[in-house]
């Protein structure tokens, strides 16, 4: 099923090709949501920048959201210069599986919030800390755990897996000095409802529920699906609520994908239609370039006015134009044949794409448009060409 309805009418045709286009109005429309949960639960919410970094809407988001969370330095520092607020608010959080100490550095600069994935690293680093927090007051500093409770389908994005590296489990606690951390941090959703967060907070607060009363702050992580059409949201609400009043803590939430969700398409061209053992297509972008995910998850890129194959007429496998024997998109059907030169759009193409896409083969990267289509304005914000390939290389 389609997801990215406001393009139903979208003209493909009107930008380059590949390009991405995001829907600034269906932006708007999930930071709603996001900030209803966020008003009527008391918690603070924060774009996920490792989901979605399109940084135009910086100002746009800073608007409806509490901050930012950030995964290393580089987004620390794009959530620093592009979404905070007017008044250059807007919190910064970062978690990384491990910190650098030139990173570490620049980090305790300008985060409000620093996590930490171990407590090797949370001791090591205690002269940079101490030193941090005595220039800067306000710096809170946390821990990440892991509830070892798997709430994932996929092994690859189940941060409770065994074997997992991401978080601290209940047994490294034993004996260990709390001081100066103020705060719990876990994620062990990806795009799902509340029942699944539910859960979770049950075993969180069974396995760890005597060290939140000494909290100030815990951090439900991200992958919570809150602007999908069907989650349960007064539900989510109400058990923030709880959990806020029982502990006495401020929660804290990391929407990535709930910002982005139905937003965006991937626009690509037809380059040639070969006949192998099947008809094929060969597309101007590409599966492990610019779409990794239908690699990695794995999962099907629907495609506006396509079908899965043999349900039309006219059957497809589509291919990327590299040199990756699997840069296979997928199998499709039309309603007629493909021709080189005729545009496709993929759909719900915003979180997790811009974010990854690479220049594998020197594969060009896919332009970014932003649209409006409640005024239908649109504007090409970004073109790739040869110099961003080499500059990334020496």
């Amino acid at each position: 099923m389609l997801k990215s309805h406001t393009f139903n009418t979208f003209d493909p045709t009107r930008v380059p090709s590949p390009c991405f286009v995001v829907d600034q109005a269906a932006i708007e429309a999930n930071l709603k949501i996001l900030q209803h949960v966020q008003q009527a639960s008391g918690a603070k919410l924060l774009a996920a920048l490792k989901a979605f970094s399109c940084w135009q809407l910086g100002p746009l988001t800073a608007r409806y959201l509490s901050g930012v969370c950030a995964s290393g330095l580089h987004e620390a520092q794009l959530g620093k210069e592009h979404y905070a607020d007017a008044e250059g608010g807007g919190e910064i959080h970062v978690y990384s599986a491990a910190y650098s100490e030139p990173d570490l550095i620049e980090i305790l600069k300008i985060a409000q919030h620093v996590v930490f994935n171990s407590f090797s690293q949370w001791q090591r680093f205690q002269p940079l800390i101490r030193a941090a927090k005595a220039a800067r007051p306000e710096l809170a500093f946390g821990l990440r755990i892991n509830p070892q409770h798997s709430e994932g389908e996929v092994e690859i994005y189940d941060p409770c897996a065994p074997g997992s590296r991401l978080g601290i489990p209940l047994e490294q606690f034993q004996g260990q000095d709390l001081s100066g951390i103020s705060g719990l941090h876990f994620h062990t959703l990806c795009e799902q409802d509340f029942a699944p967060l539910a859960r979770t907070l049950d075993v969180v607060e069974q396995k760890f529920g005597h060290l939140l009363g000494q909290m100030q702050w815990v951090n439900f992580g991200g992958g919570h699906h809150i602007s999908a059409p069907g989650y349960r949201v007064d539900a989510l609400i109400e058990r923030i609520q709880a959990f806020a009043a029982k502990y006495a803590v401020q929660v804290y939430l990391e929407p990535g994908e709930a910002v982005a969700i139905r937003s965006g398409v991937l626009v690509a061209e037809v380059l040639d239609v070969i006949r192998t053992d099947r008809d094929q297509a060969i597309l101007d972008t590409s599966a492990t370039c610019h779409m990794p995910d239908t690699l990695e998850m794995p999962y099907r890129a629907e495609i506006f006015g396509a079908a899965g194959a043999d349900q039309k007429p006219h059957s497809y496998r589509l291919g990327g134009m590299t040199c990756l024997a699997g840069d296979v998109i997928g199998d499709y059907s039309f309603d007629t044949p493909l021709q080189p030169g005729q545009r496709l759009m993929f759909d719900d193409m915003a979180h997790y794409t811009m974010v990854k896409t690479s220049t594998f083969n020197g594969i060009k990267l896919p332009s970014i448009a932003l649209w409006d289509s409640r005024t239908d304005a649109l504007r090409v914000v970004r073109n790739f060409g040869y110099q961003d390939f080499r500059d990334r290389l020496c």
